[in-house]
């Protein structure tokens, strides 16, 4: 089944719940007359009256993914319904040129320019970390829709730090038939904001992200909705091979890095494997400098 099929079937079961829905998404209360509709469906924010942007307090909606917002309180992620926090600050800073570049990408020649790798050298550097608050970040845009996908199919993060359902996700959608695009993207109750998990665990991971299905959706993710952002998570450069295969399909490449303890050789050892990416950005992680203009620590290669 096409994603555009696909996604219009799920777009239609979505609205027969969803007339009491008030700060979440637009649903198309009948049928998609248009093929761009179904995938339409799954990005659209509200009317943007009122905060959209702030997770909703409305607990009735059983379509909608909950975050665990304790966990991400205590761990320092934006949350959207706080009016000043010094990390969403930053990341305002650090969205810029990502969405500079995503937006008008063919003006600067960078394909796949609305599709975005995070990933570090090696583990424990913040890259989910960074994924996660980037996409909230760019959510939080009234015109602005991001799909986060969790491609560490190996140590899945997304769903366990953000409190959600786990399966079915990436995995099973490449593996089989019977799974469409669909069935594996979860509503979030932040307006803008949708999440792909990464799925089950799989001894063929890396050629199920290497497959021609896999190429195909990222075409698809690009090509025919080049407005819409799209973030990987992905593992690291240096411990899987995943996130070399995935760089070759996306547009731009964040590489974290940890301040104070990555080595530079590890870090240039890194950069090597994406040599072939249009965009490689380096985030610099866990930085203790004082809010100056270098405080985000945030270069390209």
């Amino acid at each position: 089944m096409s994603i555009e099929k696909a996604l219009e079937k799920a777009s239609l079961a979505e609205s027969l719940g969803s007339a009491k829905r008030s700060n979440s998404i637009v649903d198309n209360q009948t049928e998609s007359t248009h093929p761009n509709d179904a995938f339409d469906a799954f990005f659209l924010t509200d009317d943007n009256n009122g905060n959209a942007n702030a997770h909703s307090s409305n607990v009735g909606e059983k379509n909608i993914e909950r975050f665990n917002w304790e966990f991400l309180h205590e761990h320092g992620f934006i949350d959207p319904s706080v009016g000043h926090m010094k990390i969403a600050e930053e990341f305002r800073s650090i969205k810029r040129p990502i969405m500079s570049n995503a937006l008008g990408g063919i003006e600067k020649g960078i394909e796949r320019s609305n599709l975005i790798l995070v990933t570090s050298s090696v583990p424990g550097e913040g890259k989910t970390f960074s994924a996660i608050n980037l996409a909230i970040s760019i959510a939080a845009e009234r015109d602005k829709q991001v799909l986060l996908i969790d491609a560490d199919v190996a140590k899945p993060s997304v769903s366990r730090v953000l409190g959600i359902k786990r399966t079915p996700g990436l995995i099973e959608y490449l593996e089989g038939s019977k799974i469409d695009f669909s069935d594996i993207i979860l509503q979030t109750e932040i307006a803008g904001l949708r999440i792909v998990p990464a799925g089950k665990a799989h001894q063929f991971s890396t050629e199920l992200l290497a497959s021609n299905k896999m190429i195909n959706l990222s075409r698809e993710l690009s090509e025919r909705y080049a407005d819409r952002i799209v973030i990987f998570d992905s593992p690291p450069l240096l411990a899987a091979t995943q996130a070399e295969v995935l760089s070759s399909m996306v547009g731009q490449v964040i590489l974290v890095i940890e301040a104070e303890k990555t080595a530079q050789n590890i870090v240039m050892e890194a950069v090597k494997k994406l040599e072939s990416c249009d965009v490689v950005l380096a985030l610099l992680n866990k930085t203790q400098r004082s809010m100056d203009m270098n405080y985000y620590g945030y270069g390209q290669y």
